[in-house]
């Protein structure tokens, strides 16, 4: 996958996109097969079976903590970073239009409008960058619990062992 893909934020969330589709689709298949074994085995479940029946429970609980702390991290990463660049464009746009405002001169004037200009492009370069980290935070999230969908897929489908 090229890496350029992961700075577009339209290209992070058609990922994010991606990635929950599939694990939908894992997960579907994974419920379908656990309720037939569940209805298979009825009242009197295998050793095999309660042990699969109690996985289930806990892999939740393990995905979703798992899920959780890698959306805090990246959160926590990302928040510290784009909140001082977001403190520096907003005080270098505020500079930059008070000195628009008080401009004595035509060319005064032409210099300070390039740098209210060139504080907007960094704004919106930044407004970018707030959606590619907000899916980031997303991705991350999503990692631990598709994972663990499409091993469950992939295991519970396996023809069983004789």
């Amino acid at each position: 996958m090229p890496t350029s893909r992961f700075f577009n934020p339209l290209m992070l969330w058609a990922d994010v996109a991606a990635t929950a589709n599939e694990m939908f689709l894992s997960s579907s298949s994974v419920i379908r097969m656990r309720t037939e074994r569940i209805a298979r085995a009825g009242l009197a479940p295998s050793d095999s079976d309660v042990a699969e029946f109690q996985l289930m429970g806990h892999e939740k609980l393990a995905a979703a903590s798992e899920a959780g702390a890698a959306m805090v991290n990246q959160l926590h990463t990302t928040q510290f970073a784009l909140f001082n660049r977001a403190v520096k464009h907003w005080l270098s746009g505020g500079v930059a239009l008070f000195s628009l405002a008080t401009s004595t001169s035509q060319a005064q004037a032409v210099t300070h409008a390039e740098a209210v200009g060139t504080s907007a492009a960094r704004t919106a370069a930044a407004m970018s960058q707030l959606s590619s980290a907000g899916a980031r935070i997303v991705q991350r999230g999503l990692k631990p619990i598709h994972a663990k969908a499409t091993a469950n897929e992939r295991r519970l489908a396996a023809p069983a062992a004789p």
